[in-house]
């Protein structure tokens, strides 16, 4: 793609950005949303995460029918959310430019016959995975079942009834294309653009009624199942451990069962530089915690890991011949000692050229490496080894 169309789907902070740049007032008058933000300023919450501040807006509005919230009636808070709702799928409602991309080659690896199914959990909203499948002729099951109002079936989550060529696609929190009608019921459609219905996009974690908890609670539990089947074993890539429900799912599931093991790829260094007074701070500190505290949880950055609760640096122990360094996914550092390296995972774009080196790889030299199972940008891949 060309540049200035790059991202194609920005992350969280980016989304937040145009989101405020869109609804926010033009003029000097502030505007509901300018207040809403207010608002979220004043209890000490981020308004510069739209996760955040679905989360604020929903909770208002739980509380304010038959009165006002600060300032807000329970009507000015369904518009709210609707509005921001709508600009989120103006944004998200894209397609990926060609077949040969990260996405693509992630697929294609999934597609490989296996005994058991591969897993996809996902925080994104967007419809990426989803075409890339499609593209492929690849089948998955998202727990929706028909066709012109498609509904969630938790009996076919729960006691996994569907094929095992089939992939699961669990989107924990949400989806452009999930709606709810007036009376709860859930549904999905390709109609983003044309549905009166409320999008469920990100759950935000409250109380809600048993009805509107149903399709994230059953998601959840299902990561948490999968941790804890036998030899159990989790990569995630794109993901900053910043949402407190995933972790306690998964740092939770890691402890019952240390037979089960988690990898996270991570973008960047471990830790960034403060150009004013020459300070170190961690970029991941939850993540970085939680790998120092539990064996069996590994985090990969760039520079950095953390295995088996110990800290280093990447370091080549032998002279690693040009054919196995799948997709140069390793690099010498040119202003270091020369043993030291950089791992390139944590880029998707390179974690889709190394997947696509994977498939058709001498299988005898993978004993000989560390067998890597990946993913896309804010996603989990969960495959149940034998």
């Amino acid at each position: 793609m060309p540049k200035e169309q790059w991202p194609l789907i920005p992350d969280v902070a980016g989304l937040t950005q145009f989101l405020s740049s869109e609804l926010s007032s033009k003029t000097d008058v502030k505007n509901d949303y300018d207040k809403l933000l207010d608002e979220i300023s004043l209890a000490q919450k981020s308004i510069k995460n739209i996760e955040d501040i679905l989360s604020f807006i929903r909770g208002l509005k739980d509380v304010s029918v038959g009165n006002s919230v600060r300032g807000f009636s329970n009507e000015e808070l369904i518009k709210l959310e609707s509005e921001i709702c709508t600009k989120i799928v103006s944004k998200l409602d894209v397609e990926l430019p060609n077949k040969e991309s990260p996405y693509h080659k992630l697929a294609k690896w999934i597609s490989i016959d296996r005994e058991k199914p591969v897993e996809v959990f996902t925080t994104n909203y967007d419809l990426l995975m989803e075409q890339t499948f499609e593209d492929l002729s690849i089948p998955y099951f998202d727990g929706f079942v028909g066709s012109r109002q498609s509904f969630f079936d938790l009996r076919s989550v729960e006691d996994d009834l569907i094929p095992n060529h089939w992939t699961r696609l669990w989107k924990i929190h949400g989806s452009i294309n999930w709606f709810q009608k007036k009376n709860h019921q859930v549904f999905r459609s390709s109609r983003t653009k044309e549905i009166d219905a409320s999008q469920l996009i990100y759950p935000s974690h409250l109380k809600y009624d048993q009805s509107r908890k149903m399709p994230f609670l059953a998601l959840m539990d299902q990561l948490s199942r999968f941790l804890r089947k036998p030899n159990a074993l989790l990569i995630i890539s794109g993901y900053s451990f910043n949402d407190e429900h995933i972790n306690d799912c998964i740092l939770g599931s890691l402890r019952a069962n240390p037979n089960s093991m988690v990898i996270s790829m991570l973008f960047g260094s471990l830790t960034e530089k403060n150009k004013e007074n020459d300070s170190t701070t961690e970029k991941y500190p939850k993540g970085v915690d939680a790998a120092l505290n539990r064996g069996n949880l590994a985090i990969w950055a760039k520079d950095e890991a953390i295995i088996g609760t110990v800290r280093g640096k990447w370091k080549l122990g032998a002279l690693l011949e040009d054919e196995d360094n799948l997709a140069n996914c390793l690099s010498k550092r040119d202003d270091e000692e020369a043993a030291l390296c950089d791992l390139d995972l944590g880029d998707f774009s390179k974690m889709g050229d190394f997947l696509q080196a994977l498939i058709g790889y001498n299988q005898t030299l993978l004993d000989e490496i560390t067998l890597l199972i990946l993913v896309p940008y804010k996603t989990l891949v969960a495959l149940p080894l034998e």
